[in-house]
């Protein structure tokens, strides 16, 4: 599945954008949905035109406790855990169903909370989550342990046990994909879970509890608290009654997360920041490699974790690839993400448009040449955190822009001069989330590939995901894996039974 494929659609018509009306608001804790216990709330606001969408139940510690006690409940009871695998496949099968029968529902709520374009998430996003769920309620029946050939007169085996409670913390930039990555290999070893979302993203949050309520998931085994990450979060993270936190994050939100567990011995995993390099050899095919390595920038804004950001591009052919990278920015349509002709959507909340303008200014004070944006887009209305896609060359890796991550549209190009000063600038980087390969040549290709300090390495192609292959960091970019068979053996401990048979 190819995450960073872009698409225009060249459809007008106003009617074509889809609404739908904002219900659930409430936290969701042993299968009801009730209010804060505060009786706090906070605003849901669309990036889009910068108002209020809802008022959502913020949750406190004490909500936290609740979620705990239904999920360690659920747990002990076995209500889930102690269904057979088969079982547990065919609820996690409607699950993957009732994903594709609230599709355009999902898609509405992502592109209202935090921008993202309706027709990604109805290409990419719903037919990832309904595979995702199908792909893990095979596994649920294919958890096994073994039998050893240990000291004679003793019968030895392992088995293969769920952890227990899960707190899911997750960002605002992939609500839906981010969190089921977690619920899926979760809840097919046989997990309890309480998902607590970023605040920005509550509402596509709360339409993922009422399609596991509809599904048949029992009370407790599916919970979910909103709230600030300094109160909800660390509560979370400290909790006894936690087993383990899986996070997608900023490195620094995963390094709290570490210290706040540590004194539990929480199981972790972590996948966090990138700084992902992209390197285009001059023997690449410039028009696919351009395109290709564009889309792995430019895609939801930008706003993805390993986002080539980092354009490594070999001298001979670096100015025609500027050239290149620049046409394309100028022609990318900043808006509405809920009308098919827009090309990029809304920074997703406040703080963070406010980032990005700040990386746009820090480019150039740097040094960097500003060759396409560095600003805010006025799409018309006056209203939304829109920036322009923005390009800067001859970019080092001294630069500020070359080792942070902005988590926006902002392209760093970075001229090379052999395959060794390539991968050089590349692994130069505290990161190592994903890389991109762009080369004719099959053994550079493979080459690089084994010197590549990263998780991922894409070959003429960048962003593709299948719920098979797994994906996670290397360095500051977190550990553990999510997707694949890999996925469930984080959510898995193992027991040794002896038995004496003399």
């Amino acid at each position: 599945m190819i995450i960073c494929e872009s698409v225009r659609f060249e459809s007008t018509d106003q009617s074509t954008r889809p609404t739908f009306p904002i219900t659930l608001t409430q936290l969701y804790i042993n299968g009801e949905w009730r209010d804060s216990t505060s009786g706090k709330t906070f605003a849901a606001l669309d990036p889009t035109t910068e108002a209020e969408i809802a008022q959502v139940a913020e949750g406190t510690v004490e909500d936290v406790e609740a979620a705990v006690q239904a999920a360690q409940a659920a747990f002990e009871i076995g209500t889930w855990s102690q269904l057979s695998g088969h079982e547990r496949g065919e609820i996690l099968w409607k699950v993957g169903d009732l994903f594709r029968k609230y599709g355009e529902e999902l898609a509405f709520l992502q592109a209202k909370e935090m921008g993202r374009l309706f027709t990604d998430s109805m290409r990419v996003d719903i037919p990832h989550l309904v595979n995702m769920f199908h792909y893990y309620a095979g596994w649920a029946s294919k958890i096994e342990g073994s039998v050893k050939q240990a000291t004679k007169g003793l019968h030895t085996y392992t088995l293969r046990e769920p952890l227990g409670v899960v707190a899911a913390i997750t960002p605002f930039n992939f609500p839906l994909i981010l969190s089921i990555s977690k619920f899926a290999p979760a809840l097919a070893a046989g997990n309890t879970i309480i998902h607590k979302p970023a605040s920005a993203t509550p509402l596509s949050a709360l339409k993922v509890a009422q399609i596991m309520e509809e599904a048949g998931v029992p009370a407790g085994v599916f919970n979910v608290v909103m709230g600030p990450g300094g109160a909800v979060g660390n509560a979370l993270s400290t909790h006894p009654g936690i087993e383990k936190v899986a996070i997608t994050g900023s490195t620094a939100s995963g390094i709290r997360v570490i210290k706040d567990s540590a004194d539990t011995l929480k199981h972790l995993t972590m996948e966090l920041g990138g700084k992902s390099a992209n390197i285009i050899f001059a023997d690449a095919d410039l028009d696919a490699a351009t395109q290709t390595a564009y889309d792995g920038m430019f895609y939801n804004k930008g706003e993805i974790c390993y986002a080539g950001s980092r354009m490594l591009v070999e001298r001979s052919i670096y100015a025609e690839v500027v050239d290149r990278v620049r046409q394309r920015a100028l022609s990318t349509k900043p808006g509405d993400p809920l009308d098919p002709n827009s090309d990029m959507g809304p920074i997703a909340n406040k703080s963070e448009y406010d980032k990005v303008l700040n990386y746009m200014s820090i480019g150039q004070k740097d040094g960097a040449r500003l060759v396409a944006g560095g600003k805010a887009a006025n799409i018309g209305t006056g209203k939304g955190y829109f920036v322009e896609p923005t390009v800067f060359a001859d970019v080092n890796s001294e630069m500020i822009i070359a080792r942070e991550e902005s988590f926006g549209p902002i392209l760093s190009i970075i001229p090379f001069d052999d395959f060794e000063d390539a991968i050089r600038i590349a692994n130069s980087n505290q990161y190592g989330l994903a890389s991109g390969v762009h080369t004719r040549d099959i053994k550079k290709a493979h080459k690089a590939a084994a010197k590549l300090k990263a998780g991922t390495v894409w070959v003429n192609t960048y962003g593709q995901f299948d719920p098979s292959a797994p994906f996670g960091g290397y360095k500051m970019s977190g550990y553990g894996r999510e997707q694949g068979w890999e996925a469930l053996e984080f959510y898995l401990q193992t027991k040794t039974v002896w038995v004496d048979l003399s």
